[in-house]
């Protein structure tokens, strides 16, 4: 049986003309013989408009009532899908995740799929069936209705096609593919033909939002490729691969940014074995990401600066927090909203000596500050001041040629 698996967004199954449309494109592969299996996120606008009902129900809205409620999106969604492909003569149904069943562990709002039963899918594939199939929700081992996180219903897919063995698994959204940076802040930014899992990987966690990071992290753990692209063009997409299938001759493949970042220093921390452990953890209990992290150790080695960024709607939060932290003494706590991190990401960069050096001098002769830098085996990120976002942007992408 060669099969492939369909995802669909939010924004593809956003009106009832869109559902229409992606039904032509769902019967187009059925046409070429595939065993089709979607997978649907909710209608755009409608998690969040549950979201925004359970926070005017209660301020403590219980978790297992919030899976119940936010996964119902899918439901409607995929009822939609199936009614419109019987319409148009071709067998289907919807699935949720408890008729299946999909299986998770972890914690209501946050569980990740660890097995998917696949008897009455491959039943209903063999009789000429599309199975339309809920995304974003499991079941635990007590059978309460979970959910894998917001854009989860990615992770749905590429799960199904780890355990279904699918040839393909396509990402189908609003826009054609993964681009060198956002196409909203860089007129000149270009499609990617093809970039790893990691390339993708760092970029998801840096701001570019084509899609989730735990998702990246499943398909590139089981090694499952991904195409992404849109449900409103025939143009071909970005594959998401391995790096041994990737012959490429940039050293940066893309730059990401964020907008909505504050930066937070503790100014003269007394430096002790375990402090910073004593600043991040009620932080991290507080559900807070820190981001960039950066300490300065005194020349006397008795105090330490410690800077690190999160994001802006987090910082009253971590204010709260830090001033009513009895474990730690500092001598003063510094902050500042209006903060954009740029980063560049490659595997080039690896085997490329002066990456660094070029970032670093594009930026300085566009007179931008640098406040953070942050470094992984593939990625440099800096923090700079908001208002020159796309100035940096344009820089860095015709330093490293990216427009061309």
């Amino acid at each position: 049986m060669k099969i492939v698996v369909l995802k669909f967004g939010g924004t593809s199954v956003g009106t009832i003309t869109k559902i229409k449309k992606i039904a032509k494109i769902i019967s187009n592969y059925s046409k070429k013989r595939y065993s089709v299996i979607v997978v649907s996120s909710a209608m755009s606008g409608v998690t969040n408009e549950l979201i925004r009902k359970s926070k005017e129900i209660s301020n403590n809205y219980s978790d297992a009532e919030y899976d119940v409620l936010v996964s119902s999106g899918e439901q409607v969604a995929c009822s939609l899908i199936a009614g419109r492909l019987v319409h148009n003569g071709l067998k289907s149904r919807s699935w949720l995740a408890w008729q299946i069943p999909i299986f998770t562990h972890g914690p209501h709002k946050n569980s990740r799929i660890n097995n998917i039963y696949k008897t009455k899918i491959l039943k209903y594939l063999k009789s000429g069936g599309i199975p339309i199939i809920a995304g974003f929700q499991g079941i635990n081992n007590e059978e309460r209705l979970t959910t894998v996180g917001r854009g989860g219903s990615d992770a749905s897919a590429i799960m199904l096609a780890k355990f279904f063995k699918a040839r393909r698994c396509i990402i189908y959204t609003d826009v054609e593919g993964v681009f060198t940076t956002d196409p909203k802040k860089l007129i000149n930014a270009k499609k990617i033909k093809v970039i790893s899992y990691e390339e993708m990987l760092e970029m998801a966690s840096l701001g570019s939002k084509v899609m989730q990071p735990v998702s990246i992290q499943d398909a590139r753990l089981n090694r499952i490729d991904i195409e992404v692209k849109s449900s409103f063009t025939n143009k071909l997409g970005t594959l998401i691969t391995k790096k041994s299938n990737i012959i490429n001759n940039k050293i940066i493949t893309g730059i990401s940014s964020t907008n909505n970042d504050s930066k937070v220093t503790l100014v003269g921390v007394k430096d002790r074995p375990g402090v910073a452990a004593s600043i991040f953890r009620p932080l991290s209990k507080n559900l807070i990401n820190v981001d960039m992290v950066v300490q300065n150790i005194s020349a006397n080695g008795k105090e330490t600066d410690l800077t690190f960024t999160i994001k802006t709607e987090d910082l009253n939060k971590t204010k709260k927090i830090i001033k009513e932290n009895n474990d730690i003494n500092f001598r003063k706590l510094l902050f500042e909203k209006g903060v954009s991190k740029i980063s560049i990401v490659g595997v080039g960069m690896i085997t490329t000596p002066g990456v660094t050096f070029k970032m670093f001098q594009a930026l300085a002769l566009k007179k931008i500050n640098i406040k953070v830098i942050s470094t992984s085996e593939i990625k440099i990120s800096v923090l700079i001041d908001k208002k020159n976002t796309k100035k940096a942007l344009i820089a860095l992408h015709k330093e490293f040629k990216l427009n061309k």
